[in-house]
């Protein structure tokens, strides 16, 4: 009874859990499950706009009664392991039971090509030869704990050779034996990471085909399913053609229907979400719009903020090391949680406004430049609490340079060619980077999933004579 309820420990702590909102468990099998058949379309769906997308063991909260009866359960094991390898003479139960395990556990690991790594760990881990030399006295638990040490080496990913080396200095045979359970339980999601990247590519076309018709059936018991969709891309088709604030780029802009809904795409990160129904089409992204907005606000503010500090005093610090990533590390700090609800914006802005005079003042002085004065120190401090208010200047051109951005990333995401950081982004240019990338890629699967769709929409919103790019 021991015995199985540590497999069932053990088979526990395969479960994993990817880096999404919301979080949910997901197992190796699942994930196969899910590349062979599209069974899960939330786990597919996941997997395919999330290149970041990765799995890592459960960790279980501490003082859970899940944890607690893991803990006493392992611990009985391995008591009563060692109790039978220290018996006159020697028991042999528990550890051809763990040999069993890690036996299929390595084989588990082995790629179709290592047929002589296979030849090799069936013929050392002969469970019938074994269990033979259990019963006659001459098994020899440590030569063969060593040589599944040497096996994990081979077979493991270069991030786990330090573990191995490790392994390599445990002389006591029970201790090594946890030990190589741990490493082949890191092991585990070092396999199921390298299957999310096999399996990505076969899993693109089932996972559009797949999400497509489910849809599709869903539209035809319920027609009006599109209603929501329909009207966000009439609102911003309407808001283009009145220069309205989904229309963010200088110039007029085109009314094409490539244009048009990359535009209602970018409306998606300032939307309503307590007011206005989500368009049916992005629904399952919702959160991810709300996540990928709080970051484009966060980005507005600290470009803002840097922005002046460069038009006030960019002459004096202009090109000295080390001082942008400085000065950017303060305001990032205050405002990492801007988003909160006990987050107090323009307190904030006036803790950004002070530290930076520190900083700006220390650096003025080491280089040999005159003090910041008073004026100088009550001029920038005003202009960054300014920021909060919602006719700005600055947070409005920044705002509308991240957001031409992320359409110049739309439009040329299809050629691989990402566009120039425009003025005043270059501080914050990697997080902008990043963004426009879970953005563009979010967008683009969308795209692939619902362009019949949208197609229809836009033939039926745009003027006569204007065809739908496929594009879209």
């Amino acid at each position: 009874c021991m015995q199985s309820s540590e497999k069932r420990v053990r088979r526990s702590e395969t479960s994993f859990k990817p880096f999404s909102s919301p979080p949910r468990f997901v197992s190796v099998e699942e994930l196969m499950e899910t590349a062979e058949g599209v069974t899960n379309m939330a786990l597919a769906h996941e997997i395919m706009v999330n290149q970041d997308f990765q799995v890592k063991p459960v960790v279980l909260p501490e003082g859970s009664l899940e944890r607690q009866v893991k803990e006493i359960m392992h611990k009985a094991f391995w008591d009563c392991l060692e109790a039978q390898l220290k018996e006159e003479p020697q028991t042999y139960g528990h550890s051809i039971k763990l040999l069993s395990e890690i036996r299929e556990t390595l084989l588990s690991f082995l790629l179709p090509g290592h047929g002589r790594l296979r030849s090799r760990i069936e013929e050392v881990l002969d469970l019938p030869l074994i269990q033979q030399q259990a019963e006659n006295g001459a098994l020899d638990i440590g030569k063969l704990s060593q040589f599944i040490v040497g096996m994990m080496g081979s077979l493991c990913a270069p991030c786990r050779d330090e573990d191995i080396r490790k392994l390599k200095e445990i002389t006591d045979i029970v201790p090594l034996l946890k030990e190589i359970f741990s490493v082949l339980d890191l092991m585990k999601v070092d396999m199921a990471n390298f299957a999310l990247t096999s399996i990505r590519p076969h899993l693109m076309q089932q996972s559009v085909e797949y999400e497509r018709s489910k849809f599709q059936g869903f539209l035809e018991k319920h027609p009006n399913a599109l209603d929501y969709t329909e009207k966000w891309l009439e609102d911003t088709l309407r808001c283009m053609r009145e220069r309205g604030p989904c229309a963010p780029s200088s110039g007029p802009p085109s009314l094409s229907p490539v244009n048009v809904h990359n535009h209602a795409y970018l409306r998606l990160l300032t939307w309503s979400h307590a007011s206005d129904p989500f368009p049916e089409t992005v629904l399952m992204d919702q959160v991810r719009f709300q996540e990928m907005h709080r970051e484009e606000e966060r980005l507005v503010m600290l470009s803002s903020v840097l922005l002046i500090v460069y038009t006030t005093t960019g002459e004096a610090i202009s090109g000295l090391p080390g001082l942008m990533e400085k000065l950017k590390d303060i305001v990032s700090a205050i405002f990492a949680d801007m988003h909160a609800a006990s987050f107090n914006a323009p307190e904030a802005l006036a803790t950004v406004g002070e530290k930076l005079c520190v900083e700006l003042s220390e650096c003025l002085s080491r280089h040999g430049y005159s003090p910041f004065t008073a004026v100088r120190r009550s001029a920038l401090t005003g202009q960054i609490s300014a920021i909060i208010q919602p006719d700005n200047s600055v947070r409005q051109l920044m705002e509308s340079r991240l957001q031409n951005y992320l359409l110049a990333s739309l439009e040329s995401s299809q050629h691989k060619n990402p566009p120039s950081l425009p003025g005043g982004l270059a501080p914050v240019g990697r997080e902008v980077k990043e963004l426009a990338v879970r953005f563009s890629r979010l967008i683009n699967f969308n795209k692939l999933v619902f362009s019949p769709f949208y197609q229809k929409i836009l033939q039926k919103l745009l003027a006569p004579g204007e065809s739908p790019s496929t594009g879209t």
